[in-house]
């Protein structure tokens, strides 16, 4: 079922996320390209979890558009690379999509979570 504009234009505003990309809400972005942000999570589960986020309000990844897909896995790579440079060992991708799913952000991200040895974090699934 579509979403009205007027919806739609109340869910651009009261996102956080886009709040964020417009610099009403300050936070140190990390990593900027055309088309994505990424910052540090505010509730990190590790040291150094970060959000990838398109910079334009896309509910889940069935919304974000496929054109897209390669710039989003590129700016997640590079990402992923600095945090083994700065001495993880390892990291986990997750998106999640629809409350079902834990989402709670109505704004398509996805988390990287540097990952080390013993640090107490687990992610089953």
């Amino acid at each position: 079922m579509e979403m009205s504009e007027d919806k739609k234009e109340k869910a651009v505003n009261d996102c956080i996320f886009c709040k964020i990309v417009k610099g009403d809400i300050d936070t140190e972005i990390i990593q900027e390209s055309d088309n994505f942000i990424a910052f540090l999570d505010a509730n990190p589960k590790t040291k150094g979890h970060t959000l990838i986020v398109p910079k334009k309000h896309y509910e889940n990844i069935l919304d974000i558009p496929s054109s897209l897909a390669s710039e989003m896995m590129d700016n997640i790579k590079d990402l992923a690379r600095e945090r083994l440079d700065e001495g993880s060992e390892g990291f986990n991708l997750a998106m999640n999509n629809f409350e079902v799913a834990g989402q709670v952000v109505k704004h398509a991200h996805t988390h990287l979570i540097p990952r080390r040895k013993d640090d107490g974090f687990s992610l089953a699934v």
